[in-house]
């Protein structure tokens, strides 16, 4: 089975607990529920404001991290957000 990601922050859909939700109610399978709720996004926000957004719960999950690398983390999100259905429009 491939990995769901959300097609707009990038994070892994892993259980039902974290698929956005459609105006019915039912599961969204390509958004997570921090950003699409009811039916519509949460945040309207441009790509690159999503990539900060993003870059700044990283560096909170990963503090402590030595192994940690911000720099390429902003790195791939850059690479890999253009291509996420939120954005490559």
């Amino acid at each position: 089975m491939n990995k769901l990601f959300c097609q707009s922050c990038g994070m892994p859909l892993e259980n039902d607990k974290v698929i956005g939700t459609n105006t019915d109610n039912s599961k969204n399978n390509d958004y997570c529920i921090y950003c699409y709720k009811d039916g519509t996004f949460t945040q309207d926000v441009t790509m690159n404001e999503m990539i900060e957004i993003s870059l700044r719960h990283m560096k909170e999950l990963f503090k402590g991290d030595p192994a940690f690398d911000e720099k390429a983390a902003l790195d791939n999100m850059n690479s890999f957000f253009p291509q996420l259905k939120r954005w490559s429009k």
